[in-house]
């Protein structure tokens, strides 16, 4: 198996050293990317398939085809760190998952993954099955379904309109309605069929033993396909919701960023996600968090006003990532900007784009609201204290203003729900002094 491991932006020349990789299994991975539904139209949303190279974009996760595996990391740097090992990546991704998903990760199952020597979606593999091993072990849930059978004697209710339709000439039997305990219910066959789509995935043999384990105690629950599950059927109480996490984690294991593709002669499987989107949803999550009991609320991809009018027929809806309201009032917009900032030496905007500027401008007639903010990602080669640039929209002293500011996403979650908090209201309370 050639497994290779690179940083979202970066290339991976063709060749045959650890460096390189076989131009062949670059062809078969570039082939699955471009099946992916990141992949946009012209197929290379994820990777760029050059004529000497491949080129990662701004999807991470791991791609894999037969015989090869590339796993793609997001260049996720804390204060002063230049350049981060790919063990701390992988932890620092899995944790913006674990936000944004609901997923409570202990301390314990994280200091026993295998961070260095396994790809991403291994240790998803081994921290989803090592807590649906503890929970199978406290016993599968179990729920009463309603079951119709003819019988020879009468069990639960009987269905007088199945009796004189069906059994009018032989009244021997009887048509039975019944409630009978099953295992047999949508919360388990979701569970069954992740357990099965991980058993075709997982490389490392310790995950494929977990699986194993695991699919014994799942042999009396039906086999559904991915695309038949009954998600809606699932219902969450004080009897099961020590399961609410799992189904979180399946989830994230089944849907959409998970895709499974073959076409000809070539199979593979990627696991991916779009950190502009990662990004947006984590500041969101704690966001909220934040501003909790504050009596401001958060709203995400919301807003959904038209910049143009042709006679009553609104154009060009607009979809701010993250709008703040204190009634109904519009206080902040906020855009999440997955980018890498320049420092101030290398370039007096920073890198931030013109477009941009003109968007959260637009954002702020749309929205009749003063505060409008680019949130953008710290990094190493910026300075150690967070950017905080304020600047006055279209003259100088206005009242409406644009905040360009950065997020250093590394540590723990609670360091930026307090950094996200002291951002807003420090911002939001110049506004409100003015």
């Amino acid at each position: 198996m050639i497994r290779r491991t690179l940083r979202e932006w970066q290339r991976i020349g063709y060749g045959d050293d650890e460096a390189t990789i076989p131009q062949a299994e670059a062809d078969r991975i570039a082939a699955v990317a471009a099946r992916s539904a990141f992949a946009g139209r012209g197929g290379e949303g994820v990777l760029e398939h050059g004529r000497k190279a491949l080129r990662a974009r701004g999807v991470v996760g791991v791609i894999a085809a037969p015989g090869c595996q590339l796993e793609i990391l997001p260049k996720i740097e804390s204060v002063g760190e230049h350049e981060a090992t790919d063990d701390a990546l992988r932890r620092r991704l899995i944790h913006m998952l674990a936000v944004v998903h609901d997923l409570r990760i202990d301390t314990g199952a994280m200091t026993q993954l295998g961070w260095q020597k396994d790809t991403v979606l291994e240790l998803l593999i081994r921290l989803f099955c090592t807590g649906l091993l503890e929970a199978v072990r406290m016993g599968l849930p179990r729920r009463y379904l309603e079951h119709a059978d003819d019988l020879s004697a009468l069990r639960g209710r009987l269905d007088i309109t199945r009796q004189f339709s069906r059994h009018a000439v032989s009244p021997q039997r009887l048509a039975c309605s019944y409630d009978e305990l099953s295992f047999d219910i949508p919360l388990n066959q979701v569970m069954r069929a992740a357990v099965s789509r991980l058993q075709r995935l997982a490389q490392a043999a310790d995950n494929q033993r977990l699986l194993r384990e695991i699919e014994f105690a799942y042999s009396d629950v039906t086999r559904v396909p991915v695309a038949a599950l009954r998600w809606d059927q699932i219902t969450l109480d004080r009897t099961n919701q020590r399961w609410s996490e799992l189904l979180s984690f399946a989830r994230l294991l089944l849907t959409d960023r998970h895709q499974q593709t073959s076409a000809g002669a070539i199979d593979g499987h990627a696991l991916l996600f779009e950190m502009n989107a990662l990004f947006e949803q984590y500041v969101a999550k704690l966001l909220t968090k934040a501003l909790s009991g504050s009596g401001y609320r958060v709203s995400a991809q919301g807003g959904h006003r038209d910049c143009l009018f042709e006679e009553s027929t609104g154009r060009f809806r607009t979809k701010p990532d993250l709008i703040i309201r204190r009634g109904d009032r519009t206080v902040l917009v906020i855009d999440t900007k997955w980018k890498r900032m320049s420092p101030r030496i290398d370039d007096p905007k920073q890198g931030v784009s013109q477009a941009d500027v003109y968007q959260l401008m637009a954002y702020s007639q749309l929205y009749r609201c003063q505060n409008v903010m680019l949130l953008y990602p710290h990094h190493g080669d910026l300075p150690p204290d967070p950017i905080r640039t304020c600047y006055a929209i279209a003259n100088a002293g206005a009242k409406e203003n644009l905040v360009v500011a950065t997020l250093d996403v590394t540590g723990p979650s609670r360091t930026h729900v307090q950094a996200l908090e002291a951002l807003v209201q420090s911002v939001l309370s110049k506004s409100e002094a003015a």
